[in-house]
């Protein structure tokens, strides 16, 4: 059997070729953070968004993926912009490029069978964002970086426009050290949160936060939090904007495969409200903007229309 440092080494050297800007490695247990998800789903937070409660238990355990999980292999890409492109846009930045489900997974994949050749008892299983397991916990017990006050796996060098990507292996490796959170007194993305979704503790209160309404949430828009939604017609980036470790040209440049510009970033939600379904078909194809249907993009730009249309005053988000 390989030297089990032989194949930590192995798996940070290939992701780092595969385009990963941060890899580590944590322990295949329960989440320390399983309590804080719990009040998560007691508080209601989770929204409509029922399958977060769908066995919590299991959420915070990543071995109930993988049997005999001993070890899960954290990983982030990064979609920081290239310039201060469009701090003002109306689509998430993580959506203006390619569907990063897909590209991650297909990483993680060869990533995975590097290891199985040169480790043939190494099982593991791939995840990319739709698995039920914390990411962002498993990412920070790894080092990639700390949880934010908005919630977001922040890294001191990266900021916080990381995609994360698991990979749960059988294979005990030698976990890597957290990193100490450096938000310190810090309330900029608390203050800035247009809807109030943040709340002092670090909950995000997913029934008023931009982005659920946007992407997650079906029916219409609370009229009391359609202000509040500004220009958006899909997702929201106000918290990430303000974030002092996203400061413009203090970050790497992201990923070129996760990086718009596209007709879809660039679409104003007056030219949103004029799509057909075909032209929500074309233009979503085969990017992370697809979970919102053809009526939801135009639900979205009829609230951002109406924001431009009747701007709240300063300090009036909500």
């Amino acid at each position: 059997m390989t030297d089990p440092a032989e194949t930590k080494s192995l798996a940070l050297h290939l992701a780092g070729e595969l385009g990963f800007v941060c890899a580590g490695v944590a322990e295949a247990g329960r989440s320390p953070r399983a309590g804080r998800f719990r009040r998560f789903l007691e508080l209601g937070y989770h929204a409509h968004m029922t399958y977060l409660a769908r066995a919590p238990e299991a959420r915070t355990d990543p071995g109930s993926l993988l049997p005999g999980a001993a070890s899960v292999i954290c990983l982030a890409a990064s979609y920081a912009p290239l310039d201060d492109d469009g701090a003002s846009g109306h689509v998430a930045r993580y959506a203006r490029g390619r569907d990063y489900h897909r590209l991650l997974r297909r990483r993680c994949r060869k990533l995975l069978a590097e290891l199985t050749a040169a480790e043939p008892a190494l099982r593991g299983r791939v995840c990319v964002d739709t698995a039920p397991i914390l990411e962002r916990d498993l990412a920070a017990a790894a080092g990639l970086g700390w949880i934010g006050r908005n919630g977001c796996l922040i890294d001191r060098r990266h900021g916080s426009y990381l995609l994360l990507a698991e990979i749960i292996i059988n294979v005990p490796l030698e976990p890597d050290a957290p990193q100490p959170s450096r938000c310190g007194s810090c309330r900029a993305c608390i203050d800035a949160c247009p809807t109030r979704a943040i709340g002092p503790d670090g909950l995000v209160d997913s029934r008023r936060c931009v982005s659920y309404l946007t992407i997650e949430h079906r029916g219409e828009i609370p009229p009391e939090l359609r202000r509040g939604c500004g220009g958006w017609v899909f997702g929201c980036d106000v918290c990430q904007q303000v974030c002092p470790h996203n400061r413009p040209g203090r970050l790497p440049p992201g990923d070129v495969e996760l990086l718009g510009p596209s007709e879809l970033a660039q679409a104003t939600p007056a030219e949103v409200l004029k799509w057909t379904q075909g032209d929500w078909d074309r233009l979503t194809r085969g990017s992370a903007a697809r979970r919102a249907s053809w009526e939801m993009f135009l639900r979205n730009a009829s609230v951002a229309a109406g924001n431009a249309a009747d701007p709240p005053a300063p300090g009036q988000g909500v």
